[in-house]
């Protein structure tokens, strides 16, 4: 594949939501990440967006900043892989549906802040609490 100078791919705009993936996982702010890179948070959001490129070291400091490997931005694409993987293959975060709810900020730090929690039982009443509202615990009765 050959790429033309200035144009952005659909490589670069996974790895950009593969990164603000990452970020909103860890609960992090793009103020943040760019502290522990050495950027700032406009540059951040450039690289969200793919409005501009990521430099392979740059990526690098990313990864160790959101504490994951270089690998993951890149999991999901398309590419020479055995067959067995091609199923998870074919869900990418670029492609995500709008009614998709993993594909929302808010499901994200909804996520963070229950594996956030400082214990099972704490845990385990936000789960019962959820149910209730979701009106799972008269489904069961019933």
């Amino acid at each position: 594949m050959v790429r033309k100078a200035g144009l952005i791919n659909e490589v670069d705009h996974h790895i950009a939501k593969r990164l603000q993936l990452r970020r909103i996982m860890l609960g992090m702010s793009q103020t943040d990440l760019a502290n522990k890179c050495g950027v700032s948070f406009q540059q951040i959001q450039k690289y969200e967006t793919a409005g501009n490129r990521i430099p392979a070291a740059r990526l690098f400091d990313l990864s160790q900043a959101l504490e994951t490997s270089v690998a993951f931005f890149f999991s999901g694409l398309p590419g020479n892989f055995p067959p067995e993987t091609k199923a998870i293959r074919s869900m990418r975060v670029s492609e995500a549906k709008e009614n998709d709810p993993l594909s929302k900020n808010e499901s994200l730090q909804l996520i963070n802040l229950y594996w956030n929690l400082p214990s099972d039982s704490q845990r385990e009443m936000v789960m019962q609490m959820l149910k209730t509202l979701n009106g799972e615990d008269n489904k069961k009765k019933s």
